[in-house]
């Protein structure tokens, strides 16, 4: 699937919880001895077909090869995993190995210590990775987690239900986006999915819409002055305003989640609706919460973000992240070899073939099998700009702030204008 922490996740598969998956028998430990036993306690969001197996099976490979080293995994949804971290973390005693989505968040577990400055560990192999995807990981220099997927977020679309209302392109203009949802309001079909209950989805409209009308500047002027309160921040909120005056989304969007049977997600998969705007890991999580539990298959096409008319930000322009690890401050010695065994060109491509993951080691991308992963990689490799997701770019207070405030301008309790002040008292208090 927002503290943008997103929930994605955000860079992840979101679904229904899960419990400890032991491969082994020998409860959680710590040895900084690289010859005694060690066990890594490793814990994830991909809970849920496709990578949750996969995880298990490369964990389950590693083990063989390396005596006396084991892996307790804790598969957890997204949410949950987010809460469970923030006890172990105030507690100052975080995994050896966890989900991580860099930006803001991870700068904070920098600040306090809680996790290794691997940038030596992985200075011989760290090139073999996307430069922009290692970014968010990067913390003044220094890299502090290792990321195994990467993309971006934009529109996916029901080709049929476009067509039956017919547009025939997929709108490149804010004024044309907007033609085309009135289209599809017209033809009966529900524009747009939304799990309003989340917050997280919400706050991609604004942000992009901030992006498109500011450029990459104003967001990255925002981080550094903590002010949100500027023209640029309205005018998203006004052009937001425009598509919640429409309409658009399905019957008791406010209400609704992103991945359970009839979230977000699941509204997609069942042909519910025509449009949602989330990340590369979408068509696999409407698959999987779907009737079928095969989705939308070759109906499904996708489309970036599009440019707003008068705007500074160029439409290739992205935003997104994508999904990575960290290692805890007292990880045992195997931990980061155990994550370099991860971040393979051979699992890369295994991660990649599952159709849920967007692989960052670039030897790995002929193993993208799904057109419109492949769609995803290519608009993402020729962006001209790239913008981490707000609720991971800023500090968490402030990433919440942004969901809470762009729900609340969805939901008609708060103006455009109301919501930038909001966010700024937050962001100068941080």
């Amino acid at each position: 699937m927002a503290a943008h922490l997103s929930r994605r996740t955000l860079f992840g598969l979101v679904g229904a919880g899960a419990g400890a998956y032991l491969l082994s028998a020998c409860g959680g430990g710590d040895s900084g001895d690289p010859d005694g036993p060690q066990a890594i306690n490793w814990w994830h969001i991909q809970n849920t077909e496709p990578m949750l197996p996969v995880w298990a099976a490369m964990a389950k490979e590693y083990q063989s090869g390396h005596d006396g080293v084991t892996v307790e995994i804790q598969p957890l949804e997204n949410e949950a995993f987010k809460a469970k971290l923030t006890t172990a973390t105030q507690a100052g005693s975080p995994p050896d190995l966890f989900q991580s989505w860099g930006g803001g968040v991870l700068r904070q577990q920098v600040d306090a210590g809680l996790v290794k400055d691997l940038t030596d560990d992985v200075r011989p192999w760290i090139d073999t990775l996307l430069p922009a995807a290692v970014q968010p990981f990067t913390v003044d220099g220094k890299i502090y987690g290792v990321p195994f997927d990467v993309g971006m977020v934009g529109f996916w679309y029901n080709k049929d239900l476009f067509a039956s209302a017919g547009v025939t392109t997929a709108p490149t203009t804010w004024a044309g986006f907007l033609d085309a949802v009135r289209r599809l309001k017209a033809a009966g079909t529900v524009p747009i999915a939304l799990a309003g209950k989340e917050k997280w989805p919400g706050h991609y409209y604004w942000a992009y819409l901030a992006m498109r009308i500011g450029g990459l500047g104003a967001l990255q002027q925002a981080a550094k002055d903590g002010n949100f309160d500027t023209p640029d921040f309205v005018a998203a909120g006004e052009r937001l305003k425009e598509l919640v005056a429409l309409q658009p989304f399905q019957k008791g969007f406010l209400g609704a989640d992103y991945s359970s049977p009839d979230g977000q997600a699941a509204t997609m998969g069942n042909g519910g609706a025509a449009m949602e705007l989330m990340g590369q890991w979408a068509p696999s999580v409407q698959a999987s919460a779907s009737t079928s539990k095969k989705g939308l298959g070759d109906k499904l096409g996708f489309f970036p973000f599009p440019a707003v008319e008068g705007g500074r930000g160029a439409a290739s322009e992205a935003f997104g992240g994508g999904n990575g690890f960290a290692v805890g401050r007292d990880a045992p010695a195997s931990t980061v070899d155990f994550l370099r065994a991860l971040l393979t060109v051979e699992n890369q491509r295994k991660a990649a073939a599952t159709g849920a993951v967007l692989p960052t080691v670039t030897a790995a991308a002929d193993a993208i099998a799904d057109a419109n992963n492949r769609v995803v990689a290519q608009t993402l490799a020729a962006a001209t700009g790239f913008q981490l997701y707000l609720d991971q770019a800023y500090p968490p207070a402030v990433g919440q702030q942004v969901n809470d405030s762009v729900a609340e301008l969805i939901a008609g309790n708060r103006t455009p204008a109301q919501i930038v002040k909001d966010i700024t008292t937050v962001a100068k208090n941080q």
